[in-house]
């Protein structure tokens, strides 16, 4: 049974242990999805989890525009990544793609959050390019005014959901001045004519994710989210919520390692007796238990302070993801070893945790940039 004491923690209320306890109810019930046609499956998942109302905390309400619930997302998380990562993956696009205009879409823009949190619409967040990485700030992918038009041209590459999402959140130049405050924002639907998909890119744990070619796309001046010039504050302010949540999905992961870890260790026998009795696996066991519950402290304490109203919460949002990726992929790797051949064996639960963990130490600001941020935070840069 997996520990779930930390939802007595004080960041937590009671609204969020009912979600939890109702969502893996769910979870028992639903997962893990079959992964054999990862676009299918991933539409599945996007369905039956909006079917279920489980998509309703990735976007804000149209009718109820009350700020996004960061714990909830979180928790949301952290129990899918533990059954299924895919279903993980396919709950955190909704939120991450739509995250520009929940936080500063216009009524007409936010109307696309009807879809994707009833699961019949996908999204997808298009900031990264060939050359533009974690330093957003050097886009190239440019947007020119013409009449009541813009027209998007260049390359994104890296998007998850690229190539089965309905509808893009699109970052590009416009110009307004050099580097970051000359960007703007764009939703962008995925028929456009002159939007195409340039190539599928294939990972070590299986998702959906392409490279996009913009050519001469052309959208109405009203595709542009916020003001021109905002879409780096805009893509930090939508990274600054979802951070943390990328730390929650390896916290998912890490926990269902350590408790396949705890159930072989009881069960497995070694010169006799359990291989617990080792103390050099109780060592192992030990470590893994304190970076779990050290890194749900700065998950929790992320999601809390983002949901207490601070405007920014960099600084912890970065420490959170960084440390919860980086211990999760310690904790995995423990796992493997003490589950032997197994935890190489394609297809044992441990073997593609241990796939499933490497991205989220990437994606959403690269560990190294983690560290940089946090520097740059505490020294007040």
């Amino acid at each position: 049974m997996p520990d779930r004491s930390f939802l007595d923690w004080p960041f937590l209320d009671d609204a969020h242990r009912d979600h939890a306890a109702r969502l893996e109810r769910w979870c028992e019930a639903n997962l893990p999805a079959d992964h054999g046609d990862v676009d299918a499956a991933c539409r599945k998942l996007v369905a039956a989890l909006g079917e279920a109302g489980w998509l309703l905390p990735t976007a804000v309400d149209p009718d109820d525009p009350r700020p996004l619930d960061v714990r909830t997302l979180c928790i949301s998380r952290e129990t899918l990544a533990r059954h299924d990562g895919l279903a993980d993956f396919a709950f955190a696009m909704q939120g991450l793609g739509t995250g520009a205009i929940s936080l500063f879409g216009s009524p007409g823009q936010k109307e696309w959050l009807r879809k994707t949190r009833a699961g019949t619409a996908l999204s997808a967040f298009a900031l990264s390019e060939p050359r533009s990485g974690s330093d957003v700030a050097n886009m190239e992918m440019t947007a020119t005014r013409d009449g009541g038009d813009y027209v998007l041209s260049g390359e994104k590459t890296w998007i998850s959901n690229g190539g089965i999402a309905d509808v893009y959140c699109v970052f590009a130049r416009t110009g307004e001045a050099p580097g970051a405050k000359g960007i703007s924002a764009f939703v962008v639907p995925a028929d456009t004519a002159g939007l195409t998909v340039a190539e599928r890119l294939e990972v070590v744990a299986s998702h959906p994710l392409a490279r996009l070619a913009f050519n001469d796309v052309r959208v109405p001046a009203s595709a542009m989210i916020g003001r021109p010039g905002e879409g780096f504050r805009i893509a930090m302010s939508v990274l600054d919520v979802f951070r943390s949540t990328v730390g929650a999905a390896a916290l998912g992961f890490a926990r269902r390692a350590l408790d396949e870890t705890v159930a072989r260790v009881r069960e497995r026998q070694l010169f006799g007796a359990p291989l617990f009795d080792l103390q050099m696996v109780q060592g192992h066991v030990a470590d893994m238990a304190l970076d779990v519950d050290a890194a749900a402290l700065l998950i929790y304490r992320a999601a809390w302070v983002k949901d207490q109203g601070a405007a920014r919460v960099t600084r912890e949002a970065a420490m959170a993801k960084l440390y919860a990726t980086d211990r999760a992929q310690a904790v995995i790797d423990k796992a493997v070893q003490l589950h032997g051949g197994d935890g190489v064996r394609r297809g044992h639960i441990v073997e593609s945790l241990y796939r499933e963990i490497r991205a989220l130490r990437i994606y959403e600001g690269a560990s190294d940039v983690q560290k940089v941020v946090i520097a740059r935070q505490t020294m007040g840069a």
